[in-house]
């Protein structure tokens, strides 16, 4: 049986600076290097059982911002709950106060077009959670670490490095006192901290901007394929609402990008049914053709009310975006049931699969326009 990777309890399922566990003795640079932790960022590692999500990237971004910068756009609504917004290799975006001298770096997106970046008031989510170093071990002493209260969201936390290594302890174990090196260290093994400085972990809910700003960001930022689908899932699960829209977005006119992102929140739909289903739309829509509706109700003569992925109900035409969730046999009979229903009900009624959507749009453009024109739409 392989021996297990050595991890500290302190470290445990932690993020932290590697520079500092190392000059804390907490773990070597050989012991850094185990399977036990990932490297996420430059001198950040993170237990290696942690899942590597956008919400890890946006951690380990914040163990390196200044106080007052906050994780925005996309990556503040991944942390709201918007899972499709990025993952765990996509740039973290970050706002930040254009004086501080933050600059954009490989994975960190660092933009500074908003309104100041307020900075945190006292006791607000954000601030370092200190605790006084130890002082230094006598032979035979253990150190023990006071009790940390509950972590609040967007607060980083810190634990007391070790203090000095006394002579006549005997060899130096991993946790028991600062690395001495044999060598300078340089590039990732440069130590951040001084030998009693404490070691700062990063929070769980790193300091972000809200739900609609982070739509608005969002709206100015990305490409308008995926900002949409991002705006859409804030507005489906509440986090957001079109009034919050139209006021950020009247707010901010006059600044660059305010016209994109009232565009953009003027595709947004709160009905729409998956991020796919979104850029369907979207797409659709700059290609010239009308604007369809999402999960619009349509009542049968028999009372059953269906909801097609997107419609015209004007012309009677519907598009249903057949995903991965349609290799379930159980599920792609119902389906294909309520759609039959449809048709017998004299609509009209396209399929899209993923690999229509990404690499054979073109074609998807013709056939909606036969229909919608086979029943009475002129461009």
């Amino acid at each position: 049986m392989p021996p297990q990777p050595h991890r500290p309890d302190l470290l445990a399922w932690r993020v932290f600076r590697g520079s500092d566990v190392v000059r804390s003795g907490l773990l070597t640079r050989h012991q850094l290097r185990s399977s036990a932790w990932i490297r996420v960022r430059h001198d950040v590692y993170a237990d290696a059982r942690l899942d590597r999500d956008h919400a890890l990237a946006c951690r380990a971004a914040a163990l390196q911002l200044p106080s007052d910068a906050l994780i925005a756009g996309p990556s503040s609504a991944y942390l709201h709950g918007i899972e499709h917004a990025a993952d765990f290799t996509d740039d973290v975006h970050v706002l930040a106060r254009r004086p501080a001298g933050l600059r954009s770096q490989h994975r960190l997106r660092v933009h500074s077009t908003l309104s100041t970046v307020p900075a945190p008031g006292p006791d607000q989510p954000g601030q370092l959670h200190t605790v006084p170093a130890l002082g230094p071990r006598q032979p035979g002493q253990l150190h023990t670490a006071p009790a940390l209260g509950p972590r609040q969201p967007g607060q980083l936390r810190t634990v007391p490095a070790a203090g000095p290594h006394q002579p006549g302890q005997g060899p130096r174990q991993p946790g028991q006192g600062p690395l001495e090196p044999s060598r300078p260290l340089r590039g990732a093994d440069a130590p951040l901290i001084t030998a009693d400085a404490p070691l700062t972990f990063a929070t769980d809910a790193p300091l972000r901007t809200g739900p609609t700003d982070a739509a608005w960001e969002t709206a100015v930022w990305l490409d308008p394929i995926r900002a949409v689908g991002i705006v859409d899932a804030l507005l489906g699960r509440g986090l957001t609402t079109p009034a919050a829209l139209a006021e950020i977005g009247d707010r901010n006119a006059e600044r660059p990008g305010g016209r994109r992102a009232r565009w953009v929140f003027g595709l947004a739909d709160p009905r729409a049914g998956s991020p796919a289903e979104s850029a369907l739309r979207v797409r659709l829509v700059l290609a010239g053709l009308p604007r369809p509706l999402a999960q619009h109700p349509v009542r049968l003569l028999s009372g059953l009310v269906l909801h097609p992925d997107l419609s015209w109900p004007e012309f009677r035409v519907a598009v249903e975006y057949d995903g991965q969730w349609h290799a379930d046999p159980d599920q792609l009979h119902r389906d294909r049931r309520r759609l039959n229903q449809l048709v017998t009900a004299g609509w009209l009624v396209l399929h899209v699969t993923s690999r229509r959507l990404h690499h054979e749009f073109s074609a998807v453009i013709r056939e909606v326009h036969a229909a919608l024109a086979s029943r009475g739409w002129r461009r």
